[in-house]
């Protein structure tokens, strides 16, 4: 079985040092420094205290590394489309495309039944590049939950989480998603085939939809975001507009939305991904994580005032400091 990751950083090279460690066929496709120091040193990781590295297979093009029978794509969202041509070489006749990529997925109504089967989303898709590149049909989906950080060129600490929940859009539990949860539970993690994937995408969506923004604009943690009441109220007026949208979609909470805020302050003082992008300079997820919510909202025929204030400031913010484009 060969597994390509495709954007080997934090998340991408955790997977891919504990798939080489289980001694499984794994390439990396990387870029930069990152890349330069994985190919001269190996991939080393850090965890539980430990510190361990790897010699694997990184390349910047996908050509050099042929036909896959998995490409693990954990990428940024909006990163994505633009890199779905450099993609086809490692496409074959039978390749599965995983999408670990946050916030409402691409292929979100492939196989989904009903009357929006087969709708597109630009804020995630634009122009269909990924419809079209890839196709819906190789499509399995993936909810990431690890927490990791590339602290130096060729080097990845985990943090915290180890789950990789796996699902197939129609909620089969196929042949190609049980041999890559086999693949991924012999190298150390977690990866449950769930049948119904989409509700697992909204309780992670909730709250990067409202924390990640409101962090964004605030420069606020988790735990104090989370419990300073008027952030609160917005993060809270936010996910509620989110759950309608998701319940007229289909979707069950398995909880509440005051506990799934509860759970985003006992998580301490965390610096969410988009004030870390913020911070350093990089491109923010704000299509993936915000604009797609309204995007659903207007789908759905379901208003979303708070969110789209939000996400017009968190957009300017963004613009103001050169990291979004649209």
């Amino acid at each position: 079985m060969k597994i390509c990751i495709f954007g080997a950083g934090a998340i991408g090279g955790y997977m891919g040092a504990k798939l080489a460690e289980a001694g499984a066929d794994v390439s990396l496709v990387a870029r930069g420094p990152h890349l330069a120091a994985m190919q001269a040193n190996g991939l080393t990781l850090i965890e539980e205290g430990e510190t361990k590295t790897y010699p694997v297979n990184a390349s910047d093009d996908p050509a050099a590394l042929g036909h896959q029978d998995y490409v693990i794509v954990t990428l940024k969202a909006h990163s994505v489309p633009p890199v779905v041509a450099r993609m086809q070489p490692l496409i074959g006749p039978d390749t599965t495309i995983v999408s670990g990529v946050n916030g409402v997925p691409w292929w979100y109504f492939h196989k989904v039944g009903g009357p929006l089967e087969g709708t597109r989303l630009a804020s995630v898709d634009p122009g269909d590049a990924q419809w079209n590149g890839f196709g819906p049909d190789r499509v399995l989906g993936c909810v990431v939950y690890p927490a990791a950080e590339v602290i130096a060129p060729g080097v990845v600490k985990h943090i915290e989480g180890n789950r990789f929940s796996l699902g197939e859009p129609d909620g089969s539990k196929s042949e190609r998603a049980t041999r890559l949860s086999e693949a991924l539970s012999k190298a150390g993690l977690k990866a449950p085939v769930r049948p119904k994937i989409r509700d697992e995408i909204w309780v992670k969506l909730w709250g990067n939809l409202s924390f990640n923004p409101i962090s964004a604009l605030t420069h606020a943690t988790l735990d104090v975001l989370c419990t300073d009441p008027g952030t609160r109220a917005v993060a809270r007026a936010m996910m509620l507009e989110a759950q309608d949208i998701a319940e007229k979609l289909g979707v069950k909470f398995p909880i509440d939305v005051d506990r799934r805020i509860d759970g985003g302050a006992a998580v301490g003082a965390h610096r969410t991904s988009m004030l870390q992008d913020l911070d350093a300079g990089r491109p923010m997820e704000i299509d993936a994580l915000v604009g797609s919510v309204r995007e659903l909202g207007r789908v759905t025929g379901t208003p979303t005032p708070t969110i789209d204030t939000v996400l017009a400031l968190v957009s300017l913010r963004a613009k103001m400091a050169g990291l979004y484009g649209n």
